[in-house]
């Protein structure tokens, strides 16, 4: 077999290291009100935020205690579905439980 010459390119290959920045999170807050039942506060946590029933409990009672509590923190996306969700389901139950969110 013949003897097969190779030509490399010598060029300086630069690589730039980028650093992905990681979204702003939410927090997404129940707010207490004298209508919403407790019952349907705990179902809502365990339905749309998948929160075990201890844990369901646990948030309702400081939503009801002080008035304002986080359900979850998510991305904005997410979180600005939830709060959607949140509404349409107390809206379809004629209460008026009150979901917001504010950066984490």
């Amino acid at each position: 077999m013949g003897r097969r010459e190779v030509e490399f390119d010598h060029e300086l290959v630069t690589e730039t290291e980028k650093k992905l920045k990681r979204p702003p999170l939410y927090k997404v807050l129940l707010h207490n009100d004298d209508y919403t039942t407790k019952e349907f506060v705990v179902q809502v946590l365990q339905y749309v935020f998948h929160k075990e029933a201890t844990e369901a409990v646990q948030i309702m009672l400081h939503v009801h205690k002080k008035g304002i509590g986080v359900a979850g923190v998510y991305t904005y996306e997410i979180a600005e579905t939830k709060v959607a969700v949140v509404e349409d389901l107390a809206r379809q139950h004629e209460y008026p439980l009150k979901c917001t969110m504010e950066e984490a």
